[in-house]
């Protein structure tokens, strides 16, 4: 018994250590996705859709929730934007050439086809961005229309 209670206090001691040891935040000044709805027009709808849906994990701001101040969960976020950025960030948008913005929108479409983004975490704490099959049909559609530019 006094092993498991050495072991309890020392991942204590970690957990709050953790607290004072957070990740950076992605916070970004600015229009930060300018760039990217300047070139690809998305309409209304399609804007609201990616601001709530997408721009969170794949932009250079992210709306943080209140248990981002949490660790472990912070580094989790954190993580979870690291990656969604390395696959599509749409403030480097006008970094990328056609080929590559061309092939990010065939991702978009294949990802959003397949359920497979937004992600199910994503979802389960931000109800808004679970879309409906009407909102996946529009921005199916913007995608496959500024896809065509390229």
């Amino acid at each position: 018994m006094k092993i498991v209670k050495k072991i309890a206090i020392v991942l204590l001691v970690v957990l709050v250590g953790m607290q004072f040891y957070r990740p950076e935040k992605n916070i970004s000044e600015g229009d930060y996705v300018t760039a990217f709805e300047t070139e690809t027009q998305p309409p209304a709808e399609v804007k609201k859709i990616l601001k709530t849906a997408c721009y969170d994990c794949h932009s250079a701001n992210t709306v943080y929730p209140w248990y981002n101040n949490i660790a472990p969960v912070s580094y989790w976020l954190a993580d979870h934007i690291e990656e969604g950025k390395e696959h599509l960030n749409f403030s480097d948008w006008e970094n990328y050439d056609a080929k590559k913005k061309d092939h990010k929108l065939e991702e978009l479409i294949e990802e959003v086809k397949e359920g497979k983004m937004p992600l199910n975490e994503y979802t389960w704490t931000h109800a808004d961005a679970d879309l409906s099959e009407e909102q996946i049909i529009a921005l199916l559609s913007w995608a496959e229309t500024a896809r065509a530019n390229y």
